[in-house]
């Protein structure tokens, strides 16, 4: 984090130190949860969904906190107040420090900073564009998957005056949610991947979801570039909403764009293909991801680096052989027993659950011995699909019969549709379960799992399978795969 006083804070944000708040005082990190806090930080008390923040305030100064960022004044155990900024909106406030962050070193040191949004692929992407960016200079990535008004400015506040590149990931839930954090973090690149249906429910369809993420390009300078998949007719329209020069990506994209050739996937499920960069050359790729649908993700994160002029030679061996650097996205755990557990389970939407359903399909075909592998799909229920959840849960349940999984297990009341449809479409007998809870699902896959078995766990986050899918790979004496490694 860049040094800031109490005095500076006070003045960015507008609010009103605390007459023990010293104005020469300065934080260098800075942390929402108390026990993440460290010596010379700044406590930021938000108030939350299940706890208060300022209930905590004393325990972030026991950890060595300097100064409080909060909508009201907290006291000690002595009765005296903490050292704080008191403002209207702590949440708001952190945006004003965040954006303060990125205007200065962009003034100071030239930093460059990337958005990228999208209804899926967001995390992936990010990963794989700080792993090529990180060859150019020091590059800060949010971690995991912080990507709100309160993930982007912790990001934000990562960046040094060392720091090269800025990498930013953007979700929404709402019109005007990626507008405020593009104008937080003013980016020159914007990465748009795909408009989907998750969150459909909070937005009021898909065509909100195509304005919101649009935001990000609305937010570029004349100067930036918008880079944009053109493999999505949604995203692809975004052209007309941007100043920026475009850069467009895709398997089909026409010359000028970057692109995927002689696209294919090997048996373990790693995608391979020729990349073809707008200046003509190509490079071969074979990335340590699972599953096909990651070359949207590979050529978003081609194109962004292009943009920000490297050498594509440098590009393509950052993208070989690199797997996922996230939990939870089509992480792979070979098992000693002969299992193999895929944990796709932090996020899910209709086509991200399509796509992982295809690759645990392909992943159970016959080798050239002519060996097949048994698959099991567990899945829990896609959140935030408002009135269409019933209708995307039974049409999931049919394609895992048409795509011949051989074992589908769906946990949770609010998933049964997909079970339901499964029996309709002809799987019968002990081919299509229903569990109610994930205990029963663990109890089920211990009793039935089998040597050579391949078991893909997918649901939102909120369902929790990522922990069952945890708790199966390390059964055994399981131990993932090592990351990054292509077989």
């Amino acid at each position: 984090m860049i040094d800031l006083s109490t005095a500076e804070i006070a003045a960015i944000t507008g609010g009103r130190p605390t007459a023990t708040a010293l104005p020469e005082t300065l934080v260098r990190g800075v942390a929402t949860d108390s026990r993440e806090c460290a010596p010379g930080w700044l406590f930021v008390a938000k108030p939350g969904a299940a706890s208060d923040g300022h209930r905590f305030v004393g325990q972030a100064f026991a950890a060595g906190a300097v100064l409080a960022l909060a909508e009201r004044e907290t006291t000690a155990a002595d009765g005296t107040v903490h050292p704080a900024v008191i403002v209207p909106d702590a949440v708001l406030a952190m945006g004003k420090l965040a954006a303060h962050t990125v205007a200065r070193l962009a003034e100071t040191t030239g930093l460059r900073t990337v958005g990228i949004t999208g209804s899926a692929g967001k995390t992936t992407t990010k990963d794989l564009l700080a792993a090529i960016l990180a060859g150019t200079g020091e590059t800060v990535a949010p971690i995991g998957s912080y990507n709100g008004e309160v993930g982007v400015p912790l990001t934000v506040f990562r960046a040094t005056e060392a720091t090269r590149n800025l990498v930013v990931e953007m979700g929404a839930t709402g019109i005007g949610h990626i507008e405020y954090l593009a104008r937080m973090v003013r980016p020159q690149v914007g990465v748009v991947l795909c408009v989907g249906s998750a969150h459909a429910g909070e937005f009021g369809g898909t065509e909100n979801i195509a304005r919101a993420k649009g935001e990000l390009v609305e937010a570029l300078p004349e100067e930036g570039t918008a880079v944009l998949n053109l493999d999505d007719p949604a995203v692809a329209a975004m052209a007309s909403r941007t100043r920026a020069a475009v850069l467009g990506f895709g398997e089909e994209a026409p010359a000028g764009a970057v692109s995927a050739e002689d696209v294919s996937v090997d048996r373990e499920g790693h995608p391979r293909y020729t990349l073809r960069l707008p200046d003509g050359s190509t490079h071969p790729v074979r990335s340590g991801l699972i599953g096909r649908h990651h070359v949207a993700n590979l050529l978003a994160a081609a194109a962004a680096a292009y943009a920000l002029g490297v050498d594509g030679a440098a590009i393509a061996a950052a993208l070989t052989g690199r797997g996922p650097a996230s939990r939870w996205r089509m992480e792979r755990t070979d098992r000693p027993d002969g299992v193999t557990v895929i944990n796709d389970a932090y996020n899910a939407n209709p086509e991200s659950m399509r796509a992982a359903l295809r690759t645990l399909a392909e992943l159970g075909l016959p080798d050239a011995q002519g060996q097949a592998r048994r698959t099991w799909a567990v899945l829990g229920e896609m959140l935030e699909l408002g009135e269409d959840s019933v209708l995307e849960h039974d049409m999931l349940g049919r394609l895992a019969v048409r795509l011949n999984i051989k074992k589908l297990l769906i946990v949770g009341r609010g998933a049964k549709a997909a079970y339901n449809s499964a029996v309709l479409e002809g799987s019968w007998g002990d081919e299509a379960m229903f569990v109610e809870s994930a205990e029963e699902a663990e109890h089920l896959l211990n009793e039935g799992l089998r040597p050579g078995d391949i078991v893909l766990f997918k649901s939102s986050n909120g369902a929790g399978l990522r922990l069952l899918g945890d708790r199966l790979a390390s059964a055994a004496g399981g131990a993932a795969a090592a990351e990054g490694s292509v077989r």
